[in-house]
């Protein structure tokens, strides 16, 4: 199977919002075109936070809920507790939803693709595989 994609907020916002960035929609369309993108439930309830009426509400929700789901079960728990607390011993600071979203990236095996810093100070640090967009 072709590898799979957990897109980060941060890339989906850059790739959902009216003054889109063309480089960053166009990678997601053409992922969600080939079904290799994944959620997990921050990811969509981060999204959904943000969203200004209930029908923007229900019609990103619609669309959220097609794609495959990443469970954060009690594996990711534990993945992601170890993750904070070898960050924190080494002195990397990095906000604990995000540790989330890596240790949910790393136990579907998936590629997070994402346009935050946090994520390249773990990538010094944790055997994960990501996409940058932090250029853009």
């Amino acid at each position: 199977m072709d590898s799979l994609f957990l897109v980060d907020t941060s890339v989906w916002i850059c790739a959902l919002r009216k003054d889109y960035i063309p480089e960053i929609k166009s990678y997601i369309e053409k992922l969600l075109d080939e079904d290799r993108i994944v959620i997990n439930s921050i990811i969509k309830l981060e999204l959904l936070a943000g969203t200004r009426t209930k029908k923007e509400f229900a019609r990103l929700k619609l669309r959220l809920d097609a794609l495959p789901e990443v469970e954060i079960n009690q594996a990711v728990w534990e993945s992601a507790q170890l993750m904070a607390f070898d960050l924190r011993r080494k002195g990397i600071g990095i906000p604990l939803i995000d540790i989330i979203i890596l240790s949910s990236g790393t136990s579907s095996n998936s590629t997070i693709v994402h346009r935050d810093k946090h994520f390249e100070l773990a990538r010094k640090y944790l055997n994960i595989h990501l996409k940058s967009f932090l250029s853009l």
